[in-house]
């Protein structure tokens, strides 16, 4: 299971806490230390924006992306998803700008966009959401979650 920009790691402490085993990765290094000492996590500091993809050549049974966007890897975010691998991505979409940050549209979905990546990566769509929410904080949302057959 890969937690892909983790932060603090909520969502990869989660899933080691069900019993699964998590790569956790991250550009952030005091974050990446908390981590390590957390039975079921590997957690590695990662820059995910540069150049090379640090994590070409590897494949996950499960892909967790919350908060995050860096369009020029989604394509090599779901080509990890092994077969009957669960893709969970979600983020901020556009109109975002009116609830606070982001703000960037570098940073913001556009509508459907989750939906037509998974569609191109040949992964098969469960759920798809977007639109506001007011929960945790208002903001503007989309998400996915699919499966490559």
């Amino acid at each position: 299971m890969l937690d892909l920009a983790c932060g603090n790691g909520r969502h990869a402490r989660l899933l080691a806490g069900l019993g699964l085993v998590v790569a956790a990765v991250d550009r952030d290094f005091e974050a990446i230390l908390k981590l390590q000492a957390v039975p079921g996590i590997t957690a590695t500091q990662l820059d995910l924006e540069g150049e090379d993809w640090p994590l070409a050549g590897q494949t996950f049974e499960g892909i967790v992306v919350t908060n995050y966007l860096w369009r020029p890897r989604l394509p090599d975010v779901l080509s990890m998803l092994a077969p009957g691998g669960v893709l969970i991505y979600e983020t901020f979409m556009i109109g975002n700008e009116a609830y606070g940050k982001p703000s960037s549209p570098a940073f913001l979905l556009r509508p459907g966009e989750l939906r037509e990546v998974a569609q191109a990566a040949g992964v098969r769509e469960i759920a798809f959401e977007e639109g506001y929410t007011s929960s945790p904080k208002p903001a503007m949302r989309q998400a996915i979650c699919a499966v490559r057959d």
